[in-house]
């Protein structure tokens, strides 16, 4: 039995869609529309396995499955592999802004090259969707931009803040520069960012044990994940 939300919301139970990182399965997520939340209940919310995309705060409430299951990185406790150091030293060329997300033609056309060449979605790319779902934000949002010594954008993240946390929300990258594996530099650099300023979590979202898209989130150790009923382990 899923924990019950630390806060009074009304929440829906969304109609059913073809699951995203599982083929052949069904998803069902229960929402609700927030127009504002305060970081910190945001991550009370997060404590119980909800997530947000734009200004929807959501939970999955899958019939028969719960493969989604939140994962977050003791900041504290980290300990990069040799394989995510080579990475961190592979990338030490880049420069990296922090401050409030702002969309732009930049970004924008960073992202169409993305969803088109990285997952083969180009009908999802457009400025209002994007704008939505990351740009939109209910509460404290920072932008990470990642340029090389020609001041070219490499890659932009976008993280939920609160006074003892780091949320990674979406990392969106130029597919002609997979070789730096920047998914991976993006999440160490959040790691580091998040330790220098003394925060305990850096939430990584759902793991999906079978989607190969997300196994990359288990190999920062030491890891905890939490169970059906909101113990994190």
């Amino acid at each position: 039995m899923l924990p019950d939300p630390p806060v009074q919301i009304r929440l829906t139970v969304l109609p059913e869609v073809d699951c995203p990182y599982l083929p052949g399965r069904k998803e069902t997520l229960r929402a609700v529309w927030a127009s504002s939340v305060d970081p910190e209940t945001y991550r009370t919310l997060m404590d119980v396995g909800f997530r947000r995309s734009g200004k929807m705060l959501y939970q999955p409430v899958c019939t028969d499955c719960q493969e989604c299951v939140p994962l977050r990185v003791d900041v504290r406790r980290f300990v990069p592999s040799r394989s995510q150091k080579r990475v961190w030293r592979k990338n030490q060329d880049l420069s990296v802004r922090d401050g409030p997300p702002v969309l732009t033609g930049e970004k924008f056309e960073l992202y169409c090259r993305y969803l088109h060449n990285w997952h083969g979605r180009s009908e999802d790319a457009n400025w209002e969707s994007l704008q939505g779902f990351l740009y939109d934000s209910p509460t404290l949002t920072l932008e990470f931009e990642y340029r090389d010594p020609n001041r070219q954008l490499l890659a932009v993240g976008i993280c939920d803040l609160s006074t003892i946390s780091l949320s990674s929300v979406y990392f969106y990258f130029d597919p002609d520069q997979s070789k730096r594996s920047l998914g991976t530099f993006g999440a160490l650099y959040e790691l580091a960012w998040a330790k220098a300023r003394g925060l305990r979590y850096y939430y990584l979202g759902y793991w999906v044990r079978d989607c190969s898209a997300m196994s990359y989130k288990a190999s920062f150790r030491p890891h905890e994940t939490m169970t059906a009923t909101g113990v994190w382990s």
